[in-house]
């Protein structure tokens, strides 16, 4: 089926599927748990009436998992034999369940699937579900970062269209800079968000790892590039050295012109939408991230669905995750949750296609990247964080903080190295 099949027809195909899909023939009753983390264990409650009345004879027990303990649980849950059928998975997470084994790949039901077409999919988060070659999950939703920016405080320093190139880009930070004075800032760089960094990092063509992920690759000239731009933004003054928690309220601040860029997601057009008198919606604008020398990568965030290979109702839990999958209904999630859907042909409902503030994040989506697929991600992350504040303080040079990067990320690996090592040496 080709990806520009409209929405009513994926759900027609269900409905002929409905009889004689996997698992669907049977008329005898069954039952499937799913596990959802934050806001979207809420909605995904609220879009379980059409799966079953396509589905009658399948009842789905959906479990809500807070953000702060969802990771621990599924570690819980995976040690004790207790996992769900069909689980969503933040996208940092699936290299860590794909080496402890938990996950059913997927590539053959993704092949033979009439709704999951993996060339519909925005190349870099469909990256994101493979791990060594084999797919773990398939994309429920995206998450990847740009710019909101104030048009009319550009417009005012003598920019009629935002930046594509860091060098642009640092010209408008300089003239906006120059024109709101000492006690205001061109950008918001929040010190204790590891995005912005990341998003620059990702954009250079030295990967933040090397050999196989065993390795940090930091000292690269692409990183010190990043780490370079990203300090100058502080010393020049064009952002202010602080936490997002000492801002007393970001959106406020934005409206207030306390700084006119902000690199941030999807979730914020409807806070700003909401946040920003009437008066002021007219003022802000969304806009893909610049790059060094064009229009820029950014990350490759969000979810997927994926199923636990423990499960003894795989076929019944693929039924969900290609009901999920449809665009007719990642257009309803959109709705909402508000969440961007992974697969092109669901931009084309008039709520994404017609919303001018999304249409950059579409632009953005075909240039997102994966991030390194390994279990460590978030403590390396988070040490690229932490070392990015010194370098901000001065407390390290660039080439510093690059090369403090590198011994602690290799120390981090050290367990990865050693079960590669091992696993290679096994006959």
């Amino acid at each position: 089926m080709p990806a520009s099949c409209p929405p009513r027809q994926f759900l027609a195909l269900l409905l002929a599927l409905s009889g004689a899909g996997c698992g669907s023939a049977s008329p005898s009753h069954r039952s499937i748990t799913v596990w959802a983390v934050g806001r979207e264990g809420e909605v995904i409650a609220q879009l379980l009436p059409e799966f079953t009345r396509l589905h009658p004879n399948i009842e789905v027990r959906v479990q809500q998992l807070p953000w702060s303990t969802a990771h621990q649980k599924l570690l819980t849950a995976f040690a004790a034999d207790a996992t769900p059928d069909l689980c969503q998975l933040g996208n940092s997470w699936i290299p860590e369940f794909a080496a402890l084994k938990a996950l059913e790949p997927l590539d053959e039901r993704a092949a033979r699937s009439a709704v999951v077409q993996p060339a519909d999919y925005f190349q870099g988060i469909w990256d994101t579900s493979v791990v060594d070659g084999h797919l773990y999950g398939v994309p429920w939703y995206v998450d990847t970062r740009l710019l909101f920016y104030r048009r009319d405080l550009l417009r005012r320093a003598g920019f009629a269209e935002p930046p594509r190139t860091w060098a642009e880009w640092s010209r408008m930070l300089a003239a906006i800079k120059r024109q709101v004075g000492p006690e205001r800032y061109s950008v918001l760089l929040p010190l204790n968000e590891f995005e912005p960094l990341l998003v620059l990092a990702l954009q250079q063509p030295d990967p933040l790892l090397r050999d196989g992920g065993r390795f940090g690759n930091f000292e690269s000239s692409g990183f010190e590039r990043a780490l370079r731009f990203y300090r100058e933004a502080f010393v020049r003054g064009w952002a202010p050295p602080v936490a997002d928690t000492q801002i007393s309220n970001v959106w406020d601040e934005f409206g207030h012109g306390y700084y006119s860029f902000y690199i941030s997601g999807p979730w914020n057009i409807e806070e700003f939408k909401r946040r920003l008198p009437p008066g002021e919606q007219g003022t802000w604008m969304t806009a893909p991230m610049p790059g060094p020398d064009g229009l820029g990568a950014s990350l490759a965030g969000g979810s997927a669905l994926v199923v636990f290979r423990r499960s003894r109702h795989k076929d019944d839990a693929w039924l969900l995750l290609e009901f999920l999958s449809t665009p007719a209904v990642q257009a309803r999630f959109y709705d909402l949750s508000g969440d961007l859907p992974p697969r092109r042909s669901s931009w084309t409902a008039p709520q994404l296609a017609d919303n001018v503030y999304a249409r950059a994040f579409r632009e953005q989506l075909e240039r997102v990247r994966a991030t390194p697929r390994v279990p460590e991600l978030e403590r390396i992350v988070t040490e690229m964080r932490l070392v990015a504040e010194r370098v901000v303080h001065g407390d390290l040079s660039v080439e510093e903080g690059a090369g403090e990067l590198d011994r602690t990320v290799d120390a981090i690996l050290a367990k990865r190295r050693w079960m590669l090592a091992r696993a290679a040496a096994a006959p």
